[in-house]
């Protein structure tokens, strides 16, 4: 084993062992157990703005975390314009991390984040569909994007590249949920279910109907 592959292997663990205590330290388990517990956790920080973006940095990066509770919690919090405005800083910034770690650790760190067989199967749209089908999977809302920064950022492809396609892809499914995140707050429930449902039709949809977009996308005829 040369040196720079056991550097490599030395840093990952480190940072490994960081996330988890970062994990545990900032209690980042309400993500997974009790939304109004993290909610009422960022309203108490004196720098709640910054605790939020930074929230939604960690949840890209440890890609397990669901991320449509922080952004759902930023439409809560800070309603539709400024929760999109902050959600998307912090997943872009976050997205940039993931793909930065993939690209410096390669293999190691792509085995231990991603599942292999969500691994092939995305990997597989990369090498036969490319930028475009990326583009897209970033579009649909609900779909893990925070695995494909990880699997982008083990390709070749350029970083400008990739910010533009998460970050414009990411849009629509950030809007939708602080949308929803703010008509909870003002409990109009009848109105949550309705962008519930417009969500869901769009979200089908365009998976559905995946090879005509990917053609409108390249610019094909049809």
């Amino acid at each position: 084993m040369n040196g720079k592959l056991l550097f490599r292997i030395i840093l990952l663990a480190v940072l490994i062992a960081v996330v988890v205590f970062a994990f545990i330290h900032f209690d980042l388990y309400l993500f997974l157990t009790d939304k109004n517990k993290l909610i009422n956790h960022i309203r108490a920080s004196r720098f709640d703005v910054l605790v939020f973006i930074g929230i939604q940095i960690i949840q890209v990066v440890i890609a397990f975390i669901p991320g449509e509770i922080s952004g759902f919690i930023g439409g809560y919090l800070y309603g539709p314009v400024c929760g999109t405005l902050y959600s998307t800083i912090g997943l872009t910034l976050g997205s940039w991390i993931a793909f930065m770690l993939a690209r410096f650790f390669g293999e190691p760190l792509i085995a231990r984040v991603v599942k292999k067989e969500v691994f092939d199967k995305f990997n597989y749209f990369m090498e036969h569909k490319g930028l475009v089908v990326s583009f897209l999977l970033f579009l649909i809302p609900g779909f893990p994007k925070d695995y494909l920064c990880y699997i982008m950022g083990a390709s070749r492809i350029p970083l400008t590249t990739f910010l533009v396609i998460s970050t414009i892809g990411r849009f629509f499914g950030t809007t939708m949920l602080s949308i929803s995140g703010n008509i909870a707050y003002r409990e109009q429930y009848v109105l949550l279910a309705i962008v519930a449902v417009v969500a869901l039709v769009v979200s089908v949809l365009a998976w559905l109907h995946h090879d005509k977009l990917l053609d409108i996308l390249k610019g094909r005829k049809q």
